[in-house]
């Protein structure tokens, strides 16, 4: 109750046109899918695996970041780290732990030769799908530790697509056949206002004041 009651205050400031904006957006997001980054060294790509996290829906990713560092540049992420909930660990492990006890099943995406390819892939429960460093691909880790294995088919000479491609082809088929599921993908109610609070709370400049304000008529 008092979430909705200081959405609706908020939302005040902003336009109906971004109201509605978000709203519609928000019916077609999911964490059944979410997304592990292991590492990666080159900072565009983690960026361009964000952005097609945020086009195509996934509303949650995890950074490994233990090796290089933070490696988001937010000019290639176009504004998709405000609407994509990043979480951050040092170790692959940590972020494997966490996910596994949030119910997720562990998918390596590898050109291994007993990956399951893309087109015959099926989910039955919530998936994290994890991509390693652009030469070395995964940790030994994290393939000992996978649930699943999944690659793309591809008939060139070449062995393996650059992780952002990669991202952007397994999050496009996933998605879509998840939204053309009977699984239940969406968004709870509750996460729904949790992102509607946090998204308009971003599109407000003076946020600050106004949450004092909006405090002190309670």
């Amino acid at each position: 109750m008092g979430g909705m009651e200081l959405l609706n205050y908020l939302e005040n400031f902003i336009s109906e046109e971004r109201r509605e904006r978000f709203i519609s957006i928000l019916e077609n997001r999911t964490n059944f899918i979410t997304v592990a980054i292991e590492d990666v060294y080159q900072m565009h790509n983690t960026s361009a695996v964000i952005r097609s996290c945020e086009s195509f829906g996934v509303q949650k990713a995890h950074l490994i970041e233990g090796r290089f560092g933070k490696r988001l540049d937010k000019k290639i992420a176009m504004g998709a780290q405000q609407w994509v909930d990043l979480h951050r660990y040092s170790y692959s492990s940590e972020a494997i732990s966490k996910l596994r006890n949030q119910g997720y099943k562990i998918v390596a995406t590898s050109p291994h030769a007993d990956s399951s390819l893309l087109i015959d892939f099926q989910m039955d429960s919530p998936i994290a799908l994890f991509f390693g460093t652009e030469k070395e691909g995964l940790s030994k880790e994290v393939m000992d530790k996978a649930d699943m294995f999944l690659k793309i088919p591809m008939v060139g000479f070449t062995e393996s697509l650059n992780i952002s491609v990669s991202a952007a082809i397994i999050l496009q088929d996933l998605t879509t056949k998840l939204r053309n599921s009977n699984l239940p993908w969406r968004l709870s109610d509750e996460e729904i206002l949790e992102k509607r609070l946090d998204w308009t709370k971003k599109s407000i400049k003076s946020i600050e004041e106004i949450l004092i304000r909006f405090n002190l008529q309670k």
